[in-house]
């Protein structure tokens, strides 16, 4: 469902190529020049119009002529009638030519808002092309941390803006269930369940040490006893490791479902192992002559296929890496028709992705199918000071308690808050507070008012207008103007976000739609503002709601009606 801006840009777009081709002869173009790509913008600043283009710009280095001459060649030859809604077009600043639309435009588009409800910003833009999004993919040795949380925040909204821009989305968990941290998980493990018969057995110190492999090896033996006392070191370890991952990943599983996170796979590393897969994308990269060995160890030539240094594949000791896995994982993905793959990556394994992309390529996939989204660490402050630990386990806060804390929709606005190559600082103190100072309460009473007014409504007996019949060219303030052009930007902010895994935007958005609101509402009166007028404005305050509705929900966040 396109909406009337983006139709708006299309056929001004359309227009320029026309007004160009049109303009070849006074601008002296040769004939087989062809007009250079251009772009048709949406200014920051109103005075600047409602669209910009550079195309004068870009057809001056061709014409060799000035930049404000070609805009002026261009605005003479452009096409009104197929661009009904421009009002007048000016030559600017070194040769932008920017155009201003009729008024009627936004009431037009605040129709369109109201028509479609809820599905006002969806669209048909992925084609239904199958992605695979897969996030925090947390080791299952302990408990979510706040890097964990932030990239749950981000996987999540990005599957939900690409799923209502058309994209068919699986949100995919991939458990690291093998290799060398599960044995250090096993080690670990059996140390403490040796401790409980009163062994002075030491956890390995590359171990893990969290007081949570206490409480998980005590649990195991009130189902099992001293089954495993006796028992050789090699079973013992494999039965506490099968007991322990199993209970970590339902707690990983019960705790991202509190934050509003439901995964559609769960896929297990072990899985992939025992299914050979590992084994022939290791052949058939050897097989591809994309190997070497080197140190009793083999080696996948990733330098030669773009990244910054080559990769261990198998190990001096016949063990296969982490590395040659999670190729693997990335090759059974495709396997599964998927066209494009995301990761959400914490910055440590930045280094990982060139050679990822080097081994998709050496296996003759493109290598483009593959984005990750690298994001920064976070840093939690309260008062003023940061938080390293937490209260109930001296290690670092986890997710549980942050929503403790928080809730669940202060931890995931604050998450989605900045670009996610940004570092993080996130304000305990803020994210709890009920002030407009808090940019998610600011938003979500923005919605709470809009709710509250629809009840002053239904107590004065009244309903909302028909859109098709309220005259809309009363909504001339500029609070009213201003949150109108808010409101049209709601789909192209949603695919931009969408495309550029990049749902900070979107946060941004909202953060701005609830700010215009608010400076409007506070100024002017909706119900009894009089006849014609209170219709218009009801219409208005009525679409406001949908827009916040719909962006706060696709950032898994609610829009409550009380606050």
């Amino acid at each position: 469902m396109g909406s009337l801006k983006s139709g708006i840009r299309a056929a001004i777009t359309q227009a320029l190529y026309q007004a160009a081709e049109a303009s070849r002869a006074v601008l002296g173009l040769p004939e087989e020049a062809k007009i250079p790509d251009f772009v048709v913008t949406s200014p920051r600043e109103e005075k600047f119009g409602d669209f910009a283009t550079n195309i004068a710009m870009q057809v001056a280095k061709l014409a060799r002529r000035s930049p404000r001459d070609v805009a002026a060649a261009i605005r003479e030859q452009f096409d009104y009638p197929r661009s009904p809604w421009v009002e007048r077009i000016e030559v600017a600043g070194p040769g932008f030519l920017n155009f201003y639309l009729r008024p009627a435009w936004l009431q037009e588009a605040l129709r369109q808002i109201i028509s479609l409800g809820e599905d006002y910003g969806r669209s048909s833009l992925g084609g239904g092309r199958k992605v695979s999004v897969e996030f925090v993919s947390a080791n299952p040795t302990g408990l979510l941390h706040m890097g964990n949380a932030r990239g749950a925040a981000l996987g999540d909204s990005i599957a939900a803006l690409l799923s209502f821009c058309g994209f068919d989305v699986v949100r995919e968990f991939y458990i690291n269930d093998a290799g060398h941290q599960i044995e250090r998980f096993a080690a670990s493990l059996e140390a403490r369940y040796l401790q409980e018969f009163g062994e002075g057995v030491p956890v390995p110190e590359d171990g893990y040490h969290g007081a949570d492999l206490v409480a998980t090896v005590r649990r195991f033996l009130a189902e099992t006893g001293d089954t495993y006392r006796q028992a050789p070191v090699r079973e013992r370890r494999a039965a506490l490791a099968r007991f322990a991952v199993a209970e970590k990943i339902a707690a990983i599983r019960e705790s991202l479902e509190r934050f509003g996170v439901h995964y559609d796979i769960w896929f297990s590393e072990q899985e992939l192992h025992k299914s050979g897969a590992v084994e022939r994308v290791i052949e058939e990269l050897r097989g591809r002559g994309a190997t070497y060995e080197d140190g009793g160890a083999l080696w996948f030539k990733a330098e030669e296929y773009g990244a910054d240094k080559d990769e261990v594949l198998v190990r001096s000791n016949g063990a296969a890496t982490y590395f040659a896995a999670d190729v693997a994982y990335h090759v059974n993905k495709l396997s599964r028709g998927f066209a494009w793959l995301i990761n959400v990556w914490g910055a440590d394994h930045h280094g990982h992705v060139p050679r990822v992309k080097a081994a998709l390529k050496a296996l003759g996939y493109d290598p483009e199918c593959l984005d990750v989204v690298i994001m920064q660490f976070v840093r939690l402050f309260r008062g003023g000071e940061i938080v390293r630990m937490s209260k109930r386990t001296g290690e670092f806060v986890t997710l549980d308690e942050l929503l403790e804390e928080v809730g669940r929709d202060a931890a995931r606005y604050f998450f989605v808050l900045r670009s996610a190559d940004s570092h993080l600082d996130f304000d305990l103190d803020l994210a709890r507070a009920k002030t407009m100072e808090n940019p998610v309460y600011y938003v979500q009473y923005a919605h709470a008012r809009i709710a509250s007014l629809f009840r002053q409504l239904a107590l004065k007996g009244l309903r909302l207008p028909d859109a098709a019949a309220v005259d809309l060219s009363v909504l001339a303030t500029g609070e009213e103007e201003r949150l109108l052009r808010k409101l049209a930007d709601f789909p192209e902010e949603v695919a931009d976000a969408a495309l550029d895994l990049a749902p900070h935007r979107l946060t941004g958005y909202i953060y701005e739609l609830a700010g215009l609101f608010h400076a409007f509402y506070n100024l002017h009166r909706v119900i009894g503002s009089g006849p014609g007028l209170e219709e218009a404005r009801l219409l208005l305050v009525q679409a406001t709601g949908i827009v916040l509705r719909q962006g706060l929900r696709l950032l898994g966040i609610s829009a409550p009606e009380r606050m």
